[in-house]
């Protein structure tokens, strides 16, 4: 009985393995080269121009949800904290002053080493799922480089890579943007996903109280990522 479990299961990981490869194949993009100049930089002036770039920085308030509204967060823009609530959690983080961010469960305060690992966790679910919110605006952040790539058509996009900061610094994404500059969708380059060039759309923007463009969805293939009820207010 114990061999014939063990078979089955590796035929289910052989079988997991020739399915990934076989995905790998098909879908793997090598990233392309893009050349950096000022042509880079003035598209990317161009795609902040048309979100509103403006309007974001005046935001205050930023609140949104991720994981299928398992993690939900209200982001202080103006003092850098933000409250990130999850299960029966709830971190405030203060982005500036990391010593004096909080820790409770059930509204009773955390102290000692888990706080400091539900801090992390707190920390790494805002670094990513505030990155599908706001990454446009992110494009001029410290540590990033921007290249133009030029397609066979004529057109170009934007090449954006993160040599530091957030989770996993070197991660590249290739915008596709309209003419006048507005996202279409983007293709990764990163480290938490094997495969090269998955694409993800960015064309399902809200315009906030703000007047500020921000996203209600994406789409990776069959998969939608919503972000909840976005608001940006004063």
């Amino acid at each position: 009985m114990i061999k014939k479990i063990g078979k089955i299961l590796l035929g289910v990981l052989l079988l997991l393995f020739t399915l990934g490869a076989i995905l790998y194949a098909i879908y793997n993009e090598p990233m392309p080269t893009g050349i950096k100049s000022q042509n880079a930089d003035a598209l990317a002036m161009k795609m902040l121009t048309s979100l509103n770039y403006k309007a974001y920085k005046e935001t205050r308030f930023l609140e949104w949800s991720f994981a299928n509204g398992k993690h939900h967060y209200r982001w202080d823009k103006k003092v850098d904290t933000v409250l990130v609530a999850w299960s029966d959690y709830q971190v405030h983080l203060d982005l500036k002053v990391p010593s004096k961010s909080t820790v409770a469960k059930d509204k009773i305060p955390l102290e000692g080493e888990e706080k400091e690992r539900l801090l992390k966790k707190a920390t790494s679910f805002f670094n990513n799922d505030s990155f599908w919110l706001v990454a446009p605006f992110k494009i001029f952040d410290p540590g990033t480089e921007r290249s133009i790539v030029s397609l066979e058509d004529g057109t170009q996009e934007l090449l954006v890579t993160y040599t530091s900061g957030g989770n996993t610094p070197g991660d590249s994404y290739l915008w596709k943007l309209q003419p006048n500059g507005f996202p279409i969708s983007f293709k990764m380059w990163v480290s938490i996903i094997p495969i090269g060039g998955i694409e993800a759309s960015w064309d399902d923007w809200q315009v906030m109280e703000s007047g500020a463009f921000l996203p209600s969805q994406h789409s990776i293939a069959p998969i939608t990522l919503d972000m909840g009820n976005v608001r940006g207010y004063q």
